[in-house]
């Protein structure tokens, strides 16, 4: 029997740059971090389930976006009650916005959407729940 979500994996190449972003700007709360033969690994609970960050004791090159003729994860999404506050407070944290706030096109489900990336250039989406989600 499934019991939820549990979490999703990530190599960063700076675990100190990772969390600050994850939790300090994006409200994640850093619930392990440890050392480890290969370099280091922490988990960020994200409310519903963790985002596992690694970063390897060996440089890191930067995130590789996944073109759509290729099978792969393409961003992780991460639900706020105003997108649009989030991303003033990024914007002015420096962070690159990728795509600005908006209405969702799947609307059923997500009222806006924003995308931002993260220190190493992966695609954050930012969203706000469509209602009676």
């Amino acid at each position: 029997m499934l019991l939820g979500f549990e979490h999703v994996g990530m190599t960063v190449s700076n675990m100190e740059r990772a969390i600050d972003f994850y939790c300090g700007l994006l409200g994640l709360r850093l619930k392990l971090r440890k050392t480890t033969a290969g370099g280091e690994l922490a988990f960020l609970d994200a409310g519903g389930g963790m985002l596992e960050i690694a970063a390897p004791a060996i440089e890191v090159g930067p995130f590789r976006d996944v073109p759509h003729s290729e099978a792969g994860f393409r961003h992780i999404t991460l639900a706020y009650d105003d997108v649009d506050a989030m991303i003033e407070t990024l914007e002015e944290a420096g962070v690159e916005i990728a795509e600005r706030p908006r209405a969702a096109y799947n609307s059923e489900m997500i009222k806006r959407v924003a995308f931002v990336r993260d220190p190493d250039g992966a695609l954050v989406e930012l969203i706000e729940r469509a209602e009676g989600r």
